[in-house]
């Protein structure tokens, strides 16, 4: 792959550079992997009570079987993404995606909890780099003034996948035990798989003017970092991100066990109590990269100020919720506000990350992001929550584990400083379609 800053090409067809048919049905396919991709990951969360009970499980055994995906998938984005934007983003998610249906079904027929650990990780291995690169896509075939508020809609489907990972998990284990929920929530990713192959793709452009010479491995390498690390603000916003992140996988991976452990709701009950709370989250995803879009028409950094803003707020109602006493309902409530607001910088964060990237290691450029989201954000949570709930309690862990809130405010922060300037320096780069790495034509035949 080579890379070179062409020349900007003509907004022939209102900033989409596939026909807006095309490019609808591209962000459908995308987000319905999306949803899939938490389903399966989630799903594991409302089986706490029962592998509990099964195995006897420490709390930091079960929020192991959470980490070790996010783990996972951040060890294996940025390469990923690199081989995606090299060889093309349709044809390496649906190997991502036939991969990790694969292995949730594999997790039905463990019987221990080193199988399952094992079964989880390979789920990581699938879903490593989709993220990034289906996020990608999305920014690149759809007008740059919808960016956020795509990406905001894309994100929403971790939080609906959530909710539904955990009340399918919780409705069907009741019904016909643990084993058969990683079955039903499984098998309709295989089939999305093979459907994606119809999505339209981008050409792949590149970054230096194209040399007589062949490009070596070294100057690749070197290249693609210049292109990635040039921009501050883009590392400071993946630090940020991922701080706000902790707090969100503290909140999905704990609260069906809170609502279990101590206002002694059923393991259904309590993961349908849970899924209300990540449907708020789902809410406030699409929400705030629309409010993010509009605040920054007049000023981009508006954007940040946003994102200091709704984490620092998110970081006052979790404390609160979980820190002072209160009755089940108004707890509740308080709860489904912090929901609401957790999910706040995963959008915007996005938006910004790739309003700086060059187009030519966007996915990649995404998946530093991931990296940083899954590492130092999703893992964290449900592994430390778990460590602190073993030691003081799942009430004090619940309480201390948002204040990572402020530190991603104080790195959003930072991230304003350089932004701006950062985004003028982007190249405005002549994207074109690819060609279909299936055609519908041959499909129907």
């Amino acid at each position: 792959m080579n890379f070179h800053s062409a020349a900007p090409g003509n907004n022939d067809r209102d900033g989409y550079l596939v026909s807006k048919p095309k490019a609808w049905f591209a962000f459908a396919m995308t987000f319905a992997l999306m949803l899939f991709d938490y389903i399966d990951r989630q799903v594991i969360v409302s089986l706490f009570p029962h592998l509990k009970a099964a195995w006897g499980l420490s709390d930091m055994q079960l929020g192991a079987l959470v980490s070790i995906i996010s783990i996972v998938v951040a060890a294996g984005g940025l390469p990923v993404a690199l081989l995606a934007d090299r060889f093309g983003r349709v044809k390496s998610i649906f190997v991502m995606a036939t991969v990790w249906s694969l292995a949730t079904i594999a997790c039905m027929f463990t019987r221990n909890y080193s199988q399952l650990f094992l079964a989880r990780a390979i789920v990581g291995a699938g879903e490593t780099g989709y993220g990034s690169v289906g996020g990608a896509l999305i920014a690149t075939l759809f007008p740059k003034r919808l960016r956020a508020t795509l990406l905001g809609a894309f994100f929403a489907a971790v939080s609906i996948g959530s909710v539904l990972g955990v009340m399918l998990g919780g409705v069907v284990a009741a019904r016909w035990g643990w084993e058969a929920a990683f079955g039903v929530v499984g098998i309709p990713g295989l089939v999305l798989a093979v459907l994606y192959l119809l999505v339209p793709d981008y050409k792949t452009v590149e970054i230096a003017p194209r040399t007589e010479r062949k490009q070596s491995a070294m100057a690749f390498v070197r290249e693609t970092a210049a292109a990635l690390f040039s921009s501050r603000s883009v590392l400071w916003t993946c630090v940020g991100a991922a701080c706000q992140l902790v707090v969100v996988s503290t909140i999905w991976s704990w609260l069906p066990s809170y609502f279990n452990r101590y206002h002694g709701a059923t393991a259904d009950k309590a993961a349908m109590l849970a899924a209300v709370i990540v449907l708020c989250g789902a809410v406030g995803s699409f929400f705030w990269g629309v409010v993010a879009d509009a605040v920054a028409v007049r000023r981009p950094r508006n954007k940040l100020v946003l994102m200091v803003s709704l984490s620092t707020a998110t970081l006052l109602v979790f404390m609160t919720a979980f820190g002072v006493p209160m009755g089940a309902n108004a707890q509740f409530l308080l709860i489904a506000f912090g929901g609401l607001m957790m999910m706040c910088t995963v959008a915007p964060a996005a938006s910004v990350v790739l309003n700086v990237i060059h187009p030519g290691v966007r996915s990649t450029g995404a998946a530093v992001l991931s990296l940083f989201q899954n590492l130092f954000g999703l893992a964290v949570g449900p592994f430390v929550g778990g460590l602190l709930s073993d030691a003081w309690g799942l009430q004090t862990a619940m309480a201390v584990m948002p204040a990572f809130g402020l530190l991603a405010a104080l790195c959003f922060l930072r991230a304003m400083r350089t932004y701006e300037s950062d985004l003028a320096m982007a190249s405005d780069v002549r994207m074109d379609a690819a060609t279909p790495a299936v055609s519908p034509v041959a499909v129907s035949a």
